[in-house]
């Protein structure tokens, strides 16, 4: 039996993808080969903004039409919150953003007997994580561990706590026991993933914090490194960058949720913090992990956000000079606070502000990886071609170099230029 499936959004998403199609793989079925027609296809949804919806749609009936007679199974976070318009368009099997093996059961049945399967939970009802394996489908380098799932910051735009439920923790031993068998089964790299993970622990008995887990993991990690997912601001402190950079394991790599440079902006948005406690956070990941690499996200044309307003934003941007600058303009999410705010703006503006943000993070990340010419980084390789090997640095550069055959392997390579690309280009230090 043959299966396609396509994945969006979030590393969240992808985690639980990769556990689907382990136990896919588990129970006899193999991924249809480019042009080959599937028995099932899968689509693991995103709903975080309108135009994820839109473009889960758009996916869900390409890969119907291009699979005419395949079970069309759909779950995620669009499933989750609209149902009805997946059964709309020919979904037999359809569960929400919860029970993912129990879900590729019902996909497995309805290839097997055509009978097709519903379930939508109410996420706030759910208490626990589900437990599922960490890993990758293909080869032995990088894995992702969700560590929770869930949000409590209701933040003015977003429906992800509505879809996702509560805050969810994986206990630091079952964390601990998970990442001792993916550096067993040799594993160089460990991503710790989560929808907010900076709020780990938080509806554990003993409370550990975010730092706990790290710390347990880095110590079971064996040879792997261990990048973070997506951080709230809020959990960075003193305390946490000390404790983070003696596990001796972590990457210097942080990825921030932004999503705007102005406090107005901020408080109407809901966020928990200004642009004083922002900065303060970049001072001090800089302070604990010299020359470490700040990437994050950010959202162009909120409602009644001004001219002033953008401004202010662009000159923040510069100001913490980010390597990297994932920019979304402002998209209505109905159910939401901030679809029902006055002073929406059209989509001419928002886009404008988004290239206009954008070619401002060009710029810093451009100085950046320039400022890499001369250094020597950790780059652990990934891939390699008929032109070398490629691999990323524990900054999470892209990096390039002449040799061959490094793919799994954790080399320190000396930095000898910045492509227009944003390549770098690097020749492997002789220990």
């Amino acid at each position: 039996m043959k299966y396609i499936i396509a994945t969006l959004g979030c590393k969240v998403n992808q985690f639980e993808t990769q556990a689907m199609e382990d136990r896919l793989q588990q129970d006899g079925f193999l991924p249809a080969a480019p042009g080959e027609v599937a028995d099932a296809v899968i689509v693991n949804t995103c709903a975080v903004t309108a135009e994820s919806g839109r473009k889960s749609r758009q996916m869900i009936r390409r890969l119907r039409d291009e699979n005419p007679g395949a079970v069309l199974a759909v779950c995620g976070c669009y499933a989750q919150l609209s149902p009805e318009e997946n059964e709309e368009i020919g979904a037999q099997v359809i569960f929400g953003s919860a029970d993912r093996m129990a879900f590729v059961e019902a996909v497995e049945r309805a290839v097997e007997t055509g009978e097709g399967a519903r379930q939508i939970d109410r996420p706030f009802r759910r208490e626990k994580l589900e437990p599922l394996p960490a890993g990758a489908v293909s080869g032995r380098t990088r894995a992702m561990l969700k560590i929770q799932d869930g949000c409590r910051n209701f933040c003015s735009y977003c429906i992800i706590p509505h879809v996702r439920g509560s805050l969810r923790s994986m206990p630091v031993e079952d964390a601990v026991r998970e990442t001792r068998r993916l550096a067993e089964e040799g594993f160089r790299e460990l991503v710790l993933t989560g929808i907010e993970v900076a709020s780990y622990g938080l509806d554990l008995p003993e409370r550990p914090d975010l730092a706990d887990l790290v710390t347990a993991v880095a110590e079971a990690s064996g040879g792997m490194r261990l990048r973070l997912g997506s951080l709230e601001p809020t959990v960075i402190t003193g305390d946490f960058c000390r404790r983070l950079a003696a596990s001796g394991r972590l990457c210097r790599h942080f990825h921030l949720s932004l999503q705007s440079g102005c406090d107005r902006t901020l408080k109407a948005m809901n966020r928990k913090y200004d642009t004083a406690f922002f900065y303060h956070t970049t001072e001090l990941l800089r302070e604990y992990f010299p020359g470490c690499a700040l990437t994050g996200d950010l959202i162009t044309g909120f409602p009644g956000e001004t001219e002033e307003d953008h401004a202010r934003t662009l000159d923040f941007i510069r100001r913490c000079a980010f390597s990297e600058l994932h920019v979304f303009p402002y998209s209505r999410r109905p159910g939401t606070p901030a679809d029902r705010l006055p002073d929406q703006l059209t989509a001419a503006v928002k886009s404008r502000r988004a290239h206009e943000a954008k070619a401002v993070s060009l710029e810093t990340g451009k100085v950046f990886r320039e400022a890499c010419v001369g250094e020597t980084l950790p780059v652990l390789f990934e891939t390699g071609d008929g032109e070398g090997s490629l691999g990323h640095s524990d900054t999470y550069l892209l990096v390039r170099v002449p040799d061959e055959g490094l793919r799994g392997r954790l080399r320190r390579v000396r930095i000898l230029s910045a492509e227009k690309d944003g390549t770098l280009l690097g020749a492997v230090e002789n220990v």
